[in-house]
């Protein structure tokens, strides 16, 4: 008996295996994986803004209007949850897409002002902000890069047959991806670049 249980095991195994299930779970782990670091980078973002608002507050407080847009897409940003498994609904990927570019465009409005501030650009304290803010914006772009991949890559497997029928009998439909709609403004960093301005040497690097 019990060696027939194991012929049946190895045989179902041999079966999901051939029909692309295991194929179609590590698709679906790397996916989430990479949502997961392109979720930890965007919060690295969103955690530096309080501070970087109330930097800049100290030297331009009657700069209210682009603070409190900054603050406001912070929060849009906050109240925008986006789990793994709701990333086969495109409407709440563009929904989180919408809110993340606000807040790079936010952002940017708000390194603009700055540069009407040259005491503001030689604190220290908002040069090491800004190094923080550059490194994260890139590290942003690589995990979006890798994410995007990730999709892709799963995408082509649960269309392609035998797999599209395993997918549609286990529930693994397409992952929305990025939209070009908003591909260029999310993709944006904000723009730091303090050199001529700054003393010799302490460009954010």
């Amino acid at each position: 008996m019990r060696v027939r249980l194991l012929v049946v095991m190895a045989a179902l195994a041999s079966l999901l295996s051939g029909c692309g299930y295991n194929a179609i779970q590590s698709a679906d782990e790397s996916v989430a994986a990479a949502w997961s670091e392109v979720l930890n980078q965007y919060q690295r973002r969103a955690d530096l803004v309080p501070n970087l608002v109330n930097t800049v507050k100290g030297y331009a407080s009657h700069e209210a209007q682009v603070l409190t847009q900054v603050t406001e897409a912070r929060a849009r940003v906050g109240s925008v949850q986006l789990s793994p498994e709701m990333l086969g609904d495109e409407q709440a990927v563009r929904r989180f897409q919408q809110a993340q570019g606000e807040l790079s465009s936010a952002l940017s409005r708000l390194l603009l002002v700055t540069e009407n501030y040259p005491q503001l650009k030689a604190d220290g304290l908002f040069r090491d902000l800004m190094t923080q803010l550059e490194g994260t914006e890139n590290r942003i772009a690589v995990a979006r890069g890798r994410y995007v991949q990730s999709v892709q890559a799963y995408n082509v497997l649960v269309r392609q047959f035998p797999q599209v029928l395993t997918a549609r009998v286990f529930g693994y439909g397409p992952k929305a991806n990025f939209s070009v709609d908003n591909e260029a403004e999310i993709s944006r960093a904000p723009s730091v670049d303090f050199a001529p301005n700054a003393p010799a040497g302490a460009a954010a690097r």
